[in-house]
């Protein structure tokens, strides 16, 4: 299936660089010339130094494994460190992954529930075999302006040239039918399916884009406010925003609903870090590896 691409412009640092595009590949920025070695805490107080506001006095972005005076061989981005991320990172060579989501099953990362589990203690042991340090990047991703996350995403649909940063999750497209942006979506994402409540047929051109998992009063506020043809979301919860979408339709609201999933709807968002921190980190390349959509159809 076709992949994304992306464009430089939208890149708040410097420099430009070849990206190639593969179908289901990983998306490789090439390093330029060598400089002195990085440690993973040199990485992450370069990437602080992009984020208004960092360090932030409480997140989840902290180091989830390894030590963070280890020298950085390789960086890969992905949206789960999974153990078959892990396993393709030493592969290459990397030894340092940025995740955007938690490693050990939950939000926090705790892991005193987990002593003794099989499933944990595998990941652990794995992780320490390869020498890896994970990086959470959730909070300040999504607090760089713009928003990476969503710059993914716009830039994977080819709609970034309709990004408005006083109204960041507010697109304006030329009218299209609901089924062509459905058509669209999967296309460019690689999504195999989605979720929907709509009339097919019918004419999308306001569109609220709101990827991974916000809330259900979140994205009801924005259908509130914003009152788009079309609710874009990653992930809900289908007693919050799904059932105000139907009870709105039935009095006579057009608003159309599509769900992405949570992963496919924030991969971009890590594919487009490889460009913003590639020129950052000379000498060291910088590698997206998908951790995929965990589901599959039957």
């Amino acid at each position: 299936m076709e992949r994304r691409t992306f464009v430089t412009t939208l890149i708040t640092a410097a420099g430009t660089f070849p990206l190639l595009f593969v179908p289901g590949a990983e998306v490789v920025a090439q390093p330029q010339k060598p400089s002195a070695p990085f440690t993973v805490q040199q990485i992450i107080d370069l990437i602080l130094k992009s984020i208004p506001g960092a360090p932030f006095k409480t997140t989840v972005d902290t180091i989830k494994a390894g030590s963070a005076d280890t020298t950085v061989t390789g960086i890969v981005t992905t949206m789960f460190a999974t153990n078959a991320v892990i396993e393709k990172a030493a592969a290459a060579g990397a030894n340092f992954i940025i995740a955007h989501e938690p490693t050990f099953y939950n939000h926090t990362d705790e892991t005193n529930w987990l002593e003794n589990d099989p499933v944990f203690e595998h990941k652990r042991d794995l992780l320490k075999k390869h020498n890896m340090v994970v990086w959470r990047f959730h909070d300040y991703i999504h607090a760089h302006k713009p928003d990476g996350v969503l710059m993914g995403v716009l830039t994977a649909l080819g709609w970034e040239k309709q990004y408005d940063p006083q109204k960041p999750f507010i697109i304006t497209i030329p009218p299209a039918s609901f089924q062509s942006i459905i058509d669209l979506t999967k296309k460019k994402l690689s999504i195999e399916h989605v979720k929907i409540i709509g009339d097919l047929k019918q004419s999308c051109s306001r569109v609220a884009l709101i990827p991974g998992a916000a809330g259900g009063r979140r994205q009801i506020e924005v259908l509130q406010k914003e009152k788009p043809d079309l609710l874009i979301v990653g992930e809900l919860n289908e007693w919050e925003t799904s059932e105000y979408v139907r009870d709105a339709r039935y009095m006579g609201d057009k608003t159309a609903l599509l769900v992405l999933g949570h992963i496919v709807s924030e991969e971009p968002g890590l594919e487009w870090t490889v460009q913003w921190l590639q020129p950052q980190v000379p000498g060291i390349k910088v590698t997206h590896i998908p951790s995929g959509d965990a589901f599959r159809w039957a």
